[in-house]
């Protein structure tokens, strides 16, 4: 199953539109959820970046600093096709501090930058916000400010983007040719587990759309607890319960598939392991790997949604996601992007 066929919750994208028109047209703003130490052996660096992805913009960085690749940290990978601001961490135990404002271009310059005691961790991020501009738009605006209204209430389903599944999309299938003895490189083989992973989460999570159950909670539902990688459940749903996901405090959650029994009970866990037995090959590879069971949840919901029609027949939308969500996702439920 592609990202293509994936239900729609809030009735089909009523718009057609061009995205990415130019870099400046995907605005991608990390957001760390704490500041630099001020002293210590690594420099926190906050970089804007164009035309580059986050790899190119380290080893550029390297290369100025005269440091090997792995004294640089991040928190997070960012789309090369935009204009995108993260934070880098450049160990520079005995070295002198280059002058950063040097390390200027087209591409990558030096926003900001301050001494730090650790190395950047990946994952260690609260989110991203994003300003996104739809240009070209047509379609049904009426329509859209429904779904607009939509999203801005009741968020939409936390798919994996097409960028988990690979440029061409067919990272599941080098997943099952993994699975059944090629060999690939060890960070290639991480990536291909990733998407076998997402690829069983989105078949769960299609199937919770389409009997409009993404943002509700079932019998035998597990939890996720907003802004955090906790989960508990499942239990008796009680008032109590049903405010937490009313407000967007906890959502409905998935599997993300390993070894163990899965959490769920009930009616969840037999949707569940009805989706991975459609998939034995994926699911025996990943127990293989020795991932352990893990959730994500079903539901998101973008913080601080705003959208406005520009004169030029283009969308602006501004939000910001939690970690591991995708903008894109966000559209999707929108308008068909080209």
């Amino acid at each position: 199953m592609n990202t293509m066929e994936l239900a729609f919750a809030h009735g089909g994208a009523p718009l057609t539109a061009r995205l990415r028109v130019s870099a400046e047209d995907f605005r991608v703003d990390e957001e760390l959820g704490y500041g630099a130490d001020g002293d210590g052996e690594h420099v926190f660096l906050t970089i804007e970046k164009r035309g580059l992805t986050t790899d190119e913009a380290t080893q550029k960085i390297a290369r100025f600093a005269g440091v090997k690749p792995v004294a640089i940290g991040i928190a997070g990978m960012k789309d090369r096709h935009a204009v995108t601001t993260q934070a880098v961490s450049v160990q520079l135990a005995g070295k002198v501090e280059p002058d950063w404002s040097a390390l200027t271009s087209d591409s990558l310059r030096v926003v900001a930058h301050a001494r730090h005691r650790r190395k950047l961790k990946r994952g260690a991020l609260a989110g991203n916000r994003f300003e996104l501009r739809l240009r070209e738009v047509q379609g049904d605006r009426a329509q859209a400010e429904c779904v607009l209204v939509a999203i801005a209430a009741r968020g939409v389903p936390n798919h994996y983007g097409e960028q988990r599944f690979g440029r061409r999309g067919d990272n599941v299938e080098q997943a099952l040719a993994m699975f059944r003895g090629a060999r690939v490189e060890r960070k290639l083989g991480a990536i291909l587990l990733s998407a076998a992973r997402s690829h069983l989460f989105n078949r769960v999570l299609d199937q919770r759309v389409r009997d409009s159950s993404w943002d509700r909670a079932i019998d035998g539902e597990v939890y996720c607890l907003a802004g955090s990688r906790s989960w508990f459940g499942p239990e008796a749903f009680d008032d109590a319960l049903a405010a937490r996901l009313a407000s967007g405090d906890i959502h409905p959650s998935g599997p993300l598939w390993g070894r163990g029994e899965l959490p769920s009970r009930s009616v969840s866990a037999a949707l569940e392991q009805a989706q991975a037995d459609a998939e034995p090959e994926l699911v025996a590879g990943l127990l293989a790997a020795g991932l352990e069971q893990d959730r994500r949840p079903l539901r998101l919901i973008p913080r601080g949604f705003a959208w406005s029609w520009c004169d030029d027949d283009s969308l602006l939308l501004r939000f910001a996601l939690p970690a591991g969500a995708y903008a894109t996702t966000v559209v999707r439920e929108l308008a068909t992007t080209q």
